[in-house]
């Protein structure tokens, strides 16, 4: 049996909505990626939303926002802190903006940002993720960043929800407790839109404006819709005098650029079955919350030689996957473990980059030895080393997850 850790589900209704934006002849962003930027704001509970082509470009959108013109939030060398473990994507955006990575370490519990592990350093800004749906510890970090309201002494607040849209800290939304929070639609990820997607939120109008420059071309001017097209625009001002070098002269401001943007919107049939998965959600959180239950109970018998990683206490966790932790490398290696699951047809990751100062990208990142990047970071060098996951993913079946319960056991026996 063959049984993957993760899967887009969607059924017709998909196919259909796909079909229909083919069909209207509108292929770019368009009126279905509008609506669904409208809705899917809501689930991170901000008032603004923009829709990217990737999780990846929404995480570069948020740091770049904070250098840009318009904001001015940052400079050259800032330092940002984010942990040291998880998806190099949460950390590259800072590298590309030159500016300067602080790095923590994680919690073995729960695998989030430690904040009492956070350096004496200065710092402007935060960035991290909330670990395969597990809420890190809100309060500890709102009380070392500061209400984020574009004070002085503030730390500005950035949340990766790109494996957490959907799970709550005390009854509170994940991505609502920054200036910013972003997501992604990968096929692996709680909704896809056509494989790839992402979405960056947020409840401050001059941000999006920025974001809404960045993911197109730099461009100044914010109408969309119809309108946009019309003679004056949505704004009324569309042939203005737009540039100063020319004080007499109109430009057309769809061609004016105010920042050094990318091109990173959807498309927009991404954006028709977006709106259908937005229907599935709930049934989505749903499955994944049974199929965690079920891993967790099949992993709980063997807690002698696991770390099986528990929800934060008062949270609803929705989650993207069972994430587990070999207790003693002298009785067995995750190697080991694993790869008798994959002989088996089990899929399973290791918790992503691991220890990232050890991946072989980020070696000029730091002057630290290598040892020093080990021994600086405790838990991060463990998990690289004893930390996997499982999907639960809602693709999978009941029949499959009595599969692995069957080969948990076999191999266990093997190993013990």
């Amino acid at each position: 049996m063959k049984v993957n850790y993760a899967g887009p589900y969607y059924n017709e209704k998909e196919l259909v909505a796909a079909k229909e934006a083919l069909d209207d002849g509108w292929l770019v962003m368009g009126k279905k990626c509008y609506k669904f930027e409208r809705q899917f704001c809501k689930y991170f509970g901000k008032d603004h939303g923009i829709f990217t082509n990737s999780g990846s470009s929404a995480n570069l959108l948020m740091i770049s926002a904070l250098k840009s013109n318009k904001l001015k939030l940052l400079k050259d060398g800032d330092g940002v802190i984010t942990p040291v473990s998880g998806f190099p994507t949460t950390v590259n955006p800072i590298i590309q903006n030159n500016l300067r990575p602080i790095f923590c370490d994680i919690e073995l519990e729960t695998l989030n940002i430690n904040v009492d592990s956070i350096p004496d350093i200065d710092a402007k800004a935060m960035i991290f993720a909330h670990v395969l749906g597990n809420p890190a510890n809100m309060k500890d970090v709102i009380d070392f960043c500061g209400p984020n309201d574009y004070h002085d002494d503030d730390i500005i607040l950035l949340e990766d929800c790109c494996d957490a849209v959907g799970s709550t800290y005390k009854e509170k939304k994940l991505g609502s407790f920054g200036l910013m929070s972003s997501c992604s639609m990968y096929p692996a990820h709680h909704i896809t839109t056509l494989g790839e997607g992402g979405f960056v939120s947020t409840n401050d109008a001059k941000v999006h404006q920025t974001l809404l420059s960045l993911r197109g071309w730099g461009g100044g001017c914010h109408c969309s819709g119809k309108a946009r097209d019309t003679v004056n625009g949505a704004c009324g001002k569309r042939f203005s005098n737009w540039i100063n070098a020319f004080s007499d002269e109109s430009f057309d401001h769809r061609y004016v650029y105010s920042e050094i943007g990318y091109n990173l919107k959807p498309i927009e049939i991404q954006g028709a079955v977006g709106l259908e998965q937005l229907k599935k959600f709930d049934e989505i959180k749903r499955i994944r919350q049974k199929n965690w239950a079920r891993l967790n109970s099949i992993f709980s018998q063997y807690e002698e030689f696991f770390i099986v990683h528990q929800p934060r206490k008062g949270c609803d966790v929705n989650w993207f996957a069972f994430p587990c932790t070999v207790r003693s490398r002298n009785v067995f290696k995750r190697f080991d473990f694993c790869h008798g699951l994959e002989k088996r047809g089990i899929q399973t990751r290791p918790y992503f980059a691991g220890n990232l100062l050890l991946q072989p990208a980020y070696k000029n990142i730091t002057n630290l030895t290598t040892q020093e990047r080990k021994d600086k970071f405790p838990v991060a060098t463990r998990v690289m080393l004893d930390t996997f996951f499982l999907g639960v993913s809602p693709v999978i079946t009941d029949k499959q997850l009595d599969y692995i319960e069957e080969s948990v056991s076999i191999i266990m026996k093997d190993l013990t």
